[in-house]
């Protein structure tokens, strides 16, 4: 296989994509970690939510506007995570849980199997996937080239899907970022996350805090699955391998951190689509493609276990 410049290009631009929808998701549970302090093991159940919501809406309402079908499936997400983290978090939150992390750890883990076969039973194994969400214009400027379904730059193409999904996850991570850096709610989650006896002696209320941390991490993985359900074949243990990616992203960016996450995601879609297309045996090197996020991983907690913006504890 011949490696050329235009190739690699093509790699590094597409794995940017991808690592844009990844870190969507990882912003999400880095939420989640910096305001309540657990890791979440459902987060890839919320993922996998997301698109079907997407799919089962848009095939019930065909004029419906996928931009709305995706806000549809942040809102759904959105209040699971928020009934879920009511009734069997805030417990710990309030001190009445004897092995907080222990119970954390069980809790999720036991929401994730829960939600993943409740889904299996409602829509059954079959892969489902989305129509193309937007149709490019025909364009043919030479070094621009479209049809409805790939656009063509300098020779590089790339999947009309991948881009609305790439393109609607960063309005989504500039929203939440604006939302948690400039206003007051985002800056009482900021206010938690540091010190939550010190939030709750100015007011902030520390147990709703946690409540709207967690629902807002969710709606994220949603979101996150919603724009890659046109992209991906979905079937409901689609969400295991994307919360994988999105622990191996958090611990690389450092646990808690939102430029972490960020940064992480891209670092993930660029370590994969470099690994899994250098490979001269493609069969191979899809088998391979998580395998190199993983890689990455073990390499992090060995050289900076604090991962790249973590702080020592």
């Amino acid at each position: 296989m011949e490696i050329t410049g235009q190739y690699l290009m093509n790699l590094i631009l597409n794995g940017l994509l991808i690592g844009t929808i990844y870190a969507l998701m990882a912003l999400g549970l880095t939420l989640i970690f910096s305001v309540l302090g657990i890791v979440s093991f459902a987060h890839g159940e919320y993922y996998m939510i997301g698109g079907y919501v997407v799919y089962y809406l848009l095939e019930a309402f065909t004029d419906l506007h996928p931009l709305l079908a995706i806000l549809a499936a942040g809102l759904v997400t959105f209040l699971i995570g928020v009934v879920f983290e009511r009734l069997f978090l805030q417990p710990v939150a309030r001190g009445e849980i004897e092995r907080p992390g222990e119970y954390a750890i069980l809790v999720t883990f036991g929401l994730a199997f829960f939600l993943q076969y409740l889904v299996q039973g409602i829509v059954g194994p079959q892969s489902k996937r989305a129509d193309r969400f937007f149709d490019l214009p025909k364009t043919d400027l030479g070094w621009l080239t479209a049809t409805a379904g790939t656009l063509k730059v300098g020779g590089i193409p790339f999947s009309a899907s991948r881009l609305a999904a790439a393109a609607m996850a960063v309005i989504a991570l500039l929203a939440m970022i604006y939302f948690v850096k400039r206003t007051w709610i985002g800056k009482g989650l900021q206010a938690v996350s540091q010190d939550k006896e010190a939030a709750a002696v100015v007011g902030i209320n520390p147990l709703n805090m946690n409540t709207l941390a967690f629902g807002l991490g969710t709606m994220l993985a949603g979101m996150s699955g919603a724009t890659l359900v046109n992209v991906f074949a979905w079937v409901p243990w689609v969400g295991v391998p994307a919360s994988s990616k999105a622990f191996v992203i958090i611990v690389l960016g450092g646990m808690g951190s939102i430029p972490g996450a960020l940064l992480g995601g891209l670092i993930i879609g660029i370590v994969e689509a470099l690994g899994s297309g250098l490979l001269p045996d493609p069969g191979r090197a899809l088998a391979y493609k998580d395998g190199f996020g993983l890689l990455l991983f073990a390499l992090v907690l060995l050289l900076k276990p604090t991962g790249l913006f973590g702080r020592e504890l």
